[in-house]
Parts: structure tokens; C-alpha cells; sequence
């Protein structure tokens, strides 16, 4: 089966939600597929203050996820009015140079969300992303102004979007029988484990009754 998991690299509940996708790659691992897709968050979708922001993440790190550390709102640049598209590119340009798993996207997060770094800012974000993969730095920069690189966030952004779905992170189970769930803006890993067992056993049962019986008749 296939899990894809639609992030944003600013969001303060992807960043919440890393440890169960981390948790879901190892109890399936070699039982399911797993790919991570950029859905850019809407500029509109952003804190405009800092103090905003802060409220934010008291809420979702102190309130909802009991955090023994709260998130860092360094990295909000009210002049950018919500475009922080950057940091995505770099992450998505990163997989062109063999980075498909997650350190770079976790490495540009933790530089924002953690230490406040201004990853909004294109140049500071290939510079951490270059750093952590130990990558040409220019190279990695035109990957990230390239049209492809543009093209494939677009794609997967409008395809996060036609799951008519708008939160992050967003999870997309599909099974080898053609069963699919969608779980939009939970971060808890207990209804993604059910699910996927859910869907695992009965593609098993789908297996064992064609092993039995063959496949469906013509007529």
C-alpha cells in the first residue's frame, strides 16, 4: 500500500506530526510505500505578527501537545505577506540530488521552528539545506528557481487541493484493492495505525480468496 503525507515546511503541525510519520515508515517498513509531497500553505494561511504566531504555538505546542519546548517565531517576516514558498523548493530541489527521504525538509524546519532562522528568505534557506546534505550550494539553488522544481510543487499543491482537504499535515492511505483514506490535520498515530491494519488485512484476505478461488468470471 502507499501513504503520502502532504507537508508544508512551516507548518507548526507538520512539524508536531514528524514523529508518527517517523513511526509509521518503521512498523511498515517493507509493508507499505511512504512519500512525502509539498502543499503550500496559502499566504493568507500565515501569522502576520509574531505575537500571533506565538499564540499559535502555545496553543498547539503547550495546549494540544504538551511540549516541553515551544516553537520559535523568529523566522515570520510580516513584509512577506505570507510567502514563504522558498524553503519548499529547497526541500522538493533536494530530492533531485538523491534527498528523497526527510533530513532536508526536518533540517529547514528545525532551522525555522526551532532556532528562528529567516528561511523565507531563499539564500538562508539553501544555505541550511546545504549544509545538512553537504551539497553544492549554487547547484542547489538553481534546482530550487528551476521551472521543474516550480512545476512539481504546483502539481502536488493542486493535487492536496483537489482532496477538497486544507489542513497540514494531511495523509493519504491507498491499498493494492484500491481502498483509500484520507485523514486531514491529525497528528495522533492511533487512527493511522488502525486504518493501515485495516486496509493491510484485507488486502491479505483479497489475496488469500484469489489464491482459493481464482479470479472473478468472465460472465
Amino acid at each position: 500500500m502507499k501513504v503520502i503525507y502532504y507537508v508544508e515546511v512551516l507548518s507548526s503541525w507538520c512539524h508536531w506530526v514528524e514523529p508518527v510519520w517517523s513511526g509509521l515508515k518503521q512498523r511498515y517498513a517493507g509493508r507499505a510505500d511512504f512519500e512525502w509531497r509539498i502543499a503550500l500553505m496559502r499566504p493568507e494561511d500565515f501569522p502576520v505578527s509574531q505575537s500571533q504566531c506565538d499564540w499559535f504555538y502555545r496553543r498547539s505546542g503547550g495546549t494540544v501537545m504538551h511540549s516541553a519546548y515551544m516553537l520559535n517565531s523568529g523566522w515570520l517576516e510580516a513584509e512577506r505577506k505570507g510567502h514563504y514558498e522558498a524553503p519548499n523548493l529547497v526541500a522538493e530541489a533536494a530530492k533531485d540530488f538523491g534527498f528523497t527521504g526527510d533530513e532536508i525538509r526536518l533540517a529547514l524546519a528545525h532551522a525555522a521552528l526551532r532556532e528562528g532562522q529567516k528561511i523565507g528568505d531563499l539564500a538562508t534557506a539553501v544555505k541550511v539545506a546545504a549544509k545538512a546534505g553537504k551539497m553544492d550550494a549554487k547547484k542547489l539553488r538553481v534546482a530550487a528557481e528551476s521551472n521543474l522544481v516550480k512545476d512539481r510543487v504546483a502539481t502536488s499543491t493542486a493535487d492536496f487541493l483537489a482532496l477538497q482537504i486544507n489542513q497540514r499535515p494531511s495523509f493519504v492511505l491507498t491499498d493494492a484493492i484500491g481502498d483509500k483514506a484520507v485523514f486531514s490535520g491529525l497528528v495522533r498515530i492511533e487512527p493511522l495505525v488502525a486504518t493501515i491494519e485495516a486496509m493491510l488485512a484485507d488486502t491479505a484476505a483479497y489475496t488469500a480468496h484469489q489464491a482459493h478461488h481464482g479470479t472473478a468470471p468472465k460472465n
